[in-house]
């Protein structure tokens, strides 16, 4: 069963995502009207999703360094007061990108440390259940944004929105204050000397490794699907705007179908992971053998599936096989390089689309992450549970 305090810390989470894209789809209208020009919007992105991740191992050291539940309400707390200085002020572009990469890297803390929060909250056998429970909640939370956002902005407009996002946080954070300390074991390393030891461990344990480049290479493969799912509906489906978006959610309703279904199911973490990546990879593949836009959605609501599964799977494996005194460190190199791989996906996939077309982009990008797969499976450490029975 599932403790009073983990329920407390979902809340938390879920409150937080939802401000969290609620600000970002007003800031996006902001910049778009304040400067007309998309390379500011992408740069607000950048500043959001790109500069953080260079700073993850140095996150999730401060996650292993201080008590979690401490880190985690700070981070709440700079959230807010940083979110409200944007609202009050809505400084020049240049200022603004600084607050909002200055947020982001409080959130790029938080995320390691709301993590490997969860073991110290939740018995061995329901970690899959929880971890199931907690993507359901946060990426439900971030469709529920832009939702709130459109019915908030005609009555509040940009800084009311802004305000309402700062508040998110300051509620998170008093949720937050009623879980018990979650102390860290004291270390007399250096903070970069943390950060160096996370990334040594990455690297040296086999399974954690295998783990972490297969992530990285199959969103490196994948993660133009976005991008050309809207390509390939429009131009070579010559689908309309309804159509269009109906594809571009089917990810995502496969993607809480996915997390609900885990949350109810045992599966070895090992296979899922493999399995997981299989289905994304070799969904995006299918995508691109479509023939009409619901044979695509089909297909891409599947692939939600697989994402679920990919997500429950990597976080309850390193809950399991990763020491709880590196486990911040770890989490956060983890997603830190899974931000940088998928800016390079963007990068090297709009490159490939302009090349070709979206039905080739999406054969090649599944094909690759097939091959990639196929690899997690082939090197898979057998010692860290990699056959069928294991319960791992």
């Amino acid at each position: 069963m599932l403790s009073g305090p983990f329920r407390l810390l979902w809340t938390a989470r879920v409150v937080s995502f939802a401000g969290d894209s609620l600000s970002l789809v007003a800031l996006m209208l902001h910049v778009e009207a304040t400067t007309g020009k998309a390379i500011a919007v992408a740069a607000l992105l950048l500043a959001g999703d790109f500069v953080p991740s260079l700073l993850s191992p140095l996150a999730g050291a401060i996650s292993d360094r201080f008590d979690l539940k401490r880190v985690m309400i700070t981070c709440e707390l700079v959230q807010g007061a940083l979110l409200a200085l944007i609202a009050f002020s809505l400084p020049p572009l240049p200022l603004l990108l600084g607050l909002v990469a200055l947020r982001a890297i409080a959130g790029q803390i938080l995320l390691p440390a709301s993590r490997a929060a969860v073991p110290a909250l939740v018995d061995d056998e329901y970690l899959p259940r929880a971890n199931s429970l907690l993507g359901f909640g946060t990426n439900g939370a971030e469709v529920v944004g832009p939702l709130l956002a459109a019915a908030l902005l005609p009555f509040l407009g940009i800084r009311g929105v802004l305000l309402v996002d700062a508040a998110s946080f300051l509620l998170s954070a008093g949720l937050l204050t009623r879980l018990a300390a979650l102390p860290r074991t004291p270390d007399a390393e250096t903070l970069v000397g943390q950060a160096k030891a996370g990334l040594t461990l990455l690297w040296r344990v086999p399974a954690l490794r295998v783990i972490s480049l297969g992530f990285c290479a199959v969103v490196l493969c994948n993660g133009i699907d976005d991008v050309a799912l809207v390509m390939l509906a429009r131009d070579t489906f010559g689908a309309g705007e309804s159509a269009t978006s109906l594809l571009l959610a089917a990810v995502g309703i496969g993607l809480f179908a996915g997390y609900l279904v885990l949350a109810r199911l045992k599966p070895p973490m090992t296979v899922l992971l493999v399995a997981g990546f299989a289905v994304s990879s070799v969904g995006n593949l299918l995508t691109g053998l479509a023939g009409a836009v619901a044979f695509a959605f089909a297909v891409q609501t599947v692939r939600g599936l697989g994402i679920a599964a990919m997500d429950v799977a990597s976080n309850t494996l390193l809950q399991r096989l990763v020491p709880p005194a590196m486990l911040g460190r770890v989490f956060g190199n983890l997603y830190g390089a899974i931000g940088v791989a998928a800016a390079g996906s963007y990068l090297l996939g709009g490159l490939l689309l302009d090349a070709t077309s979206p039905p080739v982009t999406f054969v090649i990008a599944g094909g690759l992450g097939t091959l990639a797969t196929i690899a997690v499976a082939v090197f898979w450490p057998r010692q860290a549970g990699g056959h069928t029975g294991s319960p791992v």
